[in-house]
């Protein structure tokens, strides 16, 4: 169910320093397994799709179930109108958030069946965080992060239904419920955007 409009994603507002370093990595990670096709669920801003077309290399097919985004496919996340193993890549960044938690499992599913092998998620990471960053002349920087553990129980805000980090929804939880289904590449959180929260997953094959 479509949840905002075009609107929404206005530069200063929804577009700041912080979501430019992740659609950094979203397309670091895209282009690292160097796929031929890619199948990006949520147009969002359209980062991706834009970076990819300009510059070539692969196929790009986006689905969203917002019209006035433009998407190549109007179509939900639960019910993926494609066939078995279509896309070498399949990613959702910010997008499965934005359904209830019963439906992630069934989500999870849809990714895995429409992918040859690789899935790329970010979700939203509640928590504050403490940054550490030093930078001295001829050496090396240094920079870490920590979240500091504050179980808040979510409540609905007309986009979100839940997030890592709130009460019920701990980093351990979700990674468990997301190894049904995948091998767990890898995780990170950027350190310039605390509370986007990154898997590098590998579908299982049977």
């Amino acid at each position: 169910m479509k949840q905002v409009d075009k609107k929404h994603y206005q530069f200063g507002k929804y577009t700041k320093l912080d979501r430019w370093v992740s659609y950094y990595y979203q397309i670091k990670e895209v282009l690292l397994s160097a796929p031929k096709t890619i199948l990006e669920i949520g147009v969002g801003e359209g980062v991706l799709r834009d970076y990819v077309r300009s510059h070539g290399g692969a196929t790009y097919t986006s689905l969203d179930v917002a019209e006035d985004l433009h998407p190549d496919v109007i179509g939900s996340v639960l019910a993926l109108p494609f066939k078995e193993s279509s896309f070498d890549v399949v990613c959702a960044f910010e997008v499965l958030e934005h359904l209830p938690f019963s439906d992630f499992e069934k989500a999870l599913q849809e990714l895995s069946r429409v992918s040859k092998g690789k899935v790329i998620l970010s979700l939203p990471h509640f928590g504050p965080p403490i940054k550490f960053l030093c930078k001295i002349p001829f050496l090396r920087e240094i920079a870490f992060a920590v979240k500091i553990p504050f179980l808040k129980t979510h409540v609905f805000d007309g986009e979100h239904y839940w997030e890592i980090g709130k009460r019920g929804y701990s980093s351990q939880y979700l990674r468990s419920v997301v190894k049904k289904y995948f091998l767990l590449e890898r995780e990170f959180v950027p350190f310039e955007n605390q509370y986007h929260h990154f898997f590098v997953l590998k579908k299982h094959v049977a």
